[in-house]
């Protein structure tokens, strides 16, 4: 199938195809919509084979058992993980990352030691470690940007140190969409034997991810973001580190036996799935990841970022709108961060609204990243595989409307 034929995929974009001018919808950072496959996969488990799983020795249970765990499989695959053991269930990336700060953070950084992140952090890739620092007396680097929001690699690297135990970063910012050099970084990285966590949040659905090639030792992201259910994660760590790493919680399936006065933990990677997990919607996000694999990585970026070139095309013609991040969309996903002068952000991603166009207004959750910038906030319009230029055309007059509606002095 090709990418312009997928939008007919999405059952809530060909209704609002459906309705009047139709919803265009660019809040995709965000979350990205459904395909029927994905929403037919859990209404039919819901249908066929609700039940708990590991524990019950029932049909229905052996089979919600078999369908979780084809899951599994499924993301090891799309990541070529080595085992199933590193493939740990969590409820989105913000939980993947806190635990890993929760546990193998709190094991090893002491006082001293320094964790580095960069400018370019999602507050869920940035606060922890924060705290973290201020508990252990630990010291947080922040690596620069430069001027056109792309990370200053030769001030990431003087940073690294003998004091560096952890280095957690992006791969691509979720608020002007720069790609940042992961694999240098990794290999940056472990020359001064440090730890590296990996935000895939934005990068894995739209640039895919081996972690066998990159060989970072830790990895989040979510379902929703490519295309799966929400309240889904992944955190994917090496089995060497995540053996040695303490339960983030304790209760059902995450115990192996239970004695008046200790405990015994499971195998990975149940050790880290305390009780009843999302059943219905990993299975979901199974199914999410079989409809992406009619498509390449390689496609699904090309994509976004031949959307971002003719919307900067586009765009040029307005005046005085304030663009962010990369000029060059080599160096950039498919986000287009903006602001028109004098015109609140809010007010913008309202009025667009009112022209059927969807779009996110605000600090993104990178308040550290838009402090530099010189902002407080900013409106994003962000691209998915269901995008085209018919939805940068209708973003860009409705863009023109905020300036008739504002009478913004061009």
């Amino acid at each position: 199938m090709s990418l312009r034929d997928c939008k007919k995929d999405f059952p809530l974009l060909v209704a609002g195809e459906a309705d009047g001018a139709g919803l265009v919808y660019l809040d995709n950072a965000s979350t990205t919509q459904k395909p029927a496959s994905v929403v037919a996969a859990v209404s039919e488990f819901y249908e066929t084979a609700n039940a708990n799983i590991h524990r019950g020795v029932h049909s229905l249970s052996e089979r919600a058992t078999e369908m979780f765990e084809g899951a599994r499989e499924k993301v090891r695959s799309l990541i070529n993980a080595k085992s199933l053991e590193e493939i740990i269930f969590t409820r989105g990336t913000t939980e993947a990352i806190n635990l890993v700060c929760s546990t193998w953070g709190e094991q090893n950084i002491s006082k001293g030691d320094e964790v580095l992140v960069t400018a370019l952090e999602h507050h869920s890739n940035f606060v922890p470690w924060q705290q973290l620092c201020h508990r252990k007396k630990a010291k947080l680097v922040i690596a620069p940007i430069h001027e056109d929001g792309t990370l200053d690699m030769l001030a990431f690297e003087k940073l690294l140190n003998e004091k560096t135990k952890l280095v957690a970063v992006t791969m691509m910012s979720n608020a002007i969409g720069t790609i940042v050099p992961i694999k240098k970084i990794v290999q940056k990285v472990k020359e001064v034997g440090a730890v590296t966590l990996v935000d895939g949040a934005q990068g894995v659905p739209h640039m895919g991810v081996d972690v066998q090639d990159l060989d970072c030792d830790f990895l989040a992201f979510s379902s929703h973001k490519m295309c799966g259910p929400t309240g889904v994660g992944v955190l994917y760590g090496k089995k060497a580190l995540l053996e040695k790493m303490p339960p983030y919680q304790f209760g059902g399936d995450m115990v192996k036996e239970v004695f008046d006065d200790h405990t015994t933990w499971n195998d990975l990677p149940h050790k880290f799935e305390a009780g009843t997990p999302d059943i219905a919607n990993v299975i979901g996000f199974g199914a999410a990841i079989d409809y992406l694999s009619q498509f390449s990585f390689e496609e699904i970026l090309k994509h976004d970022q031949d959307l971002v070139q003719y919307a900067r095309e586009q765009l040029a013609s307005i005046p005085k709108l304030q663009l962010y991040g990369p000029q060059d969309v080599s160096l950039a996903g498919g986000i287009i961060s903006f602001n028109i002068p004098g015109v609140h952000p809010h007010d913008v991603g309202s009025i667009m609204n009112s022209e059927g166009v969807a779009i996110r207004t605000g600090h993104h959750c990178a308040q550290p990243l838009l402090n530099r910038l010189g902002c407080n906030a900013t409106a994003r319009i962000s691209f998915y595989m269901y995008n085209d230029r018919t939805d940068v055309n209708r973003a860009v007059e409705a863009i023109k409307k905020v300036y008739e509606i504002f009478k913004v002095e061009v």
